[in-house]
């Protein structure tokens, strides 16, 4: 249902795939590569909208439209434009995938994307992973991480949380364990710790986290940070930062990745990609709410060029957010 949560990207009206395909063609082919043109087209369409465009372009010229993008464009920018062409389930294993090939893991990666999904999405992102790397993203996932961390990972993406009501009788016995598990720090309680957050509803963790704060007069989050430490740690508190706002979860990580990480163009444009059709218009909000600068200002002070002009055009920016 509609929760008061949106997206910046909506599908176009009077939407034409074969004439897009025409403009990307003429865009692509041309003496030299009309980047506006690009920019103007595959913002202002929805994925499933991009989608058609790809198999119109496909029959019109016979040839793929991400290769052609892939060819043409460079940098973050071309990053952009490729991922703005995935569906979203394919970009998420695409996602996983760079962050675990190769020399080292991106843990932050697996962190906020396997954290945030809902079962449907990490359903979906299995199946897409499969199809496009012809691996397992449960093994990938074993192999690459260790410890309580990796079963805390095994379990999220398993994507079997309960969904539903709350029963406030268990809420105050999770509590207990929870706050137990925070004295005690063995193994058996951080598996205890794991198996409530992962496999709880969202409804559920709600009055967990209540029932937490009446029994140890603590937050959540800030007992998490002072018994754990880690990846373990900071995986913990992203299910716990996206149970009691999802969108001011994903505007916390923008934040830290622009301005902790000296813009870490990766999360940037995985975030703004990702939510895009979800909850960047709330992101956007919650953002400007917390942070006093808008995500636009943000954006425009440390991008430039036609990628800049991409995230804004993505971010959907109004004249106030200048």
């Amino acid at each position: 249902g509609f929760c008061g949560v949106q997206g910046t990207i909506f599908p176009a009206p009077s939407f034409n795939p074969i004439m897009d395909a025409q403009m990307l063609g003429g865009a692509l082919q041309g003496f030299y590569c009309d980047k506006d043109m690009l920019i103007n087209i595959l913002t202002q369409r929805c994925n499933a909208q991009r989608l058609m465009i790809a198999e119109a372009y496909q029959s019109m010229y016979g040839r793929d439209l991400i290769g052609d993008l892939k060819e043409q464009l460079s940098d973050h920018f071309k990053d952009v434009m490729v991922g703005l062409m995935y569906p979203p389930p394919l970009y998420d294993a695409h996602e996983l995938w760079h962050a675990m090939k190769g020399v080292g893991t991106d843990e932050n990666c697996l962190i906020e994307i396997l954290a945030s999904r809902t079962n449907g999405e990490l359903f979906q992102m299995r199946e897409a992973y499969c199809l496009q790397y012809s691996n397992n993203l449960q093994e990938d996932i074993y192999s690459e991480t260790s410890g309580h961390f990796r079963d805390t990972l095994m379990n999220l993406v398993q994507g079997t949380r309960e969904e539903g009501y709350a029963d406030p009788a268990m809420a105050a016995q999770d509590a207990m364990v929870l706050w137990e598990a925070c004295q005690q720090k063995t193994g058996e309680h951080k598996t205890m710790l794991q198996m409530i957050l992962c496999n709880k509803s969202y409804q559920q963790l709600w009055l967990v986290f209540q029932e937490f704060q009446n029994i140890s007069g603590q937050d959540m989050v800030d007992a998490i940070n002072e018994c754990y430490d880690g990846y373990f740690q900071e995986l913990l508190v992203a299910i716990v930062l996206c149970v009691r706002d999802k969108p001011a979860y994903f505007a916390y990580r923008l934040y830290s990745a622009i301005h902790d990480f000296g813009f870490h163009n990766k999360t940037v444009i995985r975030i703004i990609i990702a939510r895009s059709e979800i909850d960047l218009l709330t992101i956007r909000k919650r953002y400007k709410e917390r942070y006093g600068k808008s995500l636009f200002h943000d954006i425009r002070n440390f991008a430039s060029g036609h990628y800049e002009k991409a995230l804004l055009a993505i971010c959907a920016g109004d004249a106030e957010d200048y």
